[in-house]
């Protein structure tokens, strides 16, 4: 039952980010409990033979993981210059200068702050997108290309571009070991491993698309399905506590 809690509970928040944008969609794993082994397979019998089969009551099951599934959520044309999604394998990366330390995400909604930065999600959370990038003053127009370069039109200029930075991605070798920090973030672990950074398109990276957001790979009808299938496997254990708790006092009213 607590099992069933638990794989309830990750599909709640599974359905609940539906709309977040690049939210990969977690699942329980679970495995059974050590068994109460009444007889063992291959002991003697009182006339000495082996038996062939033996005794074994189980006692439950466990969540031994919740699993983060990162395969890549549909496209969405957004229209707006600083929207980027990565198609293929990739994170982008951010510095936080609050907690001095680096995140990565799939999100690329862009912002840019006060000091002309280039920032992650809204121009206030001050999360700067490393490479950092600064837009220049007075920018007509921004154009990211599926390489990750970012140029610019100044004012005046007739569609001069401008290089004016490169965005980078990072893989790992585990991104399933990464830790989700909430706000579309992740953070390195010793299981995740250490980043690699490419260019987009190099050595397996994915590639840009501008203009588009990832959207979340959550399938409702699956996770609605899971749902109903989670919720009546509680109920049956729910049913088969209540059963063993009915024969336990018959015994007793028995024995008295």
């Amino acid at each position: 039952m607590l099992g069933m809690e638990k794989k309830l509970n990750t599909i709640a928040n599974n359905l609940s980010n539906l709309e977040t944008t690049a939210y990969k969609k977690q699942r329980c794993n679970f495995e059974d409990l050590y068994y109460d082994n009444l007889r063992y397979p291959g002991s003697q019998d009182v006339n000495d033979e082996f038996t062939a089969t033996g005794i074994a009551i189980g006692v439950g099951t466990r969540v031994t993981s919740v699993q983060s599934v990162f395969s890549e959520g549909s496209l969405t044309l957004t229209e707006r210059d600083l929207d980027v999604a990565i198609t293929g394998e990739g994170f982008f990366r951010c510095m936080d200068p609050f907690v001095g330390q680096e995140f990565y995400t799939r999100a690329g909604n862009f912002s840019v702050n006060a000091n002309n930065n280039l920032v992650l999600g809204s121009a206030h959370t001050g999360r700067v997108v490393q490479p950092a990038i600064q837009i220049p003053e007075g920018v007509q127009k921004i154009q990211i290309d599926d390489s990750g370069i970012v140029w610019v039109v100044q004012n005046g200029d007739v569609q001069q571009l401008q290089n004016i930075g490169q965005i980078e991605l990072a893989t790992f070798i585990n991104p399933e070991g990464l830790l989700r920090v909430g706000e579309n973030l992740y953070r390195e672990t010793q299981a995740s491993g250490a980043p690699v950074l490419n260019n987009p398109g190099v050595n397996g990276t994915g590639m840009l698309k501008a203009q588009h957001l990832e959207m979340s790979n959550v399938s409702p009808i699956t996770e609605l399905v899971d749902m109903i299938t989670s919720q009546r496997a509680y109920e049956l254990n729910s049913k088969a506590t209540q059963t063993g708790d009915q024969l336990l006092q018959t015994v007793i009213s028995i024995k008295r």
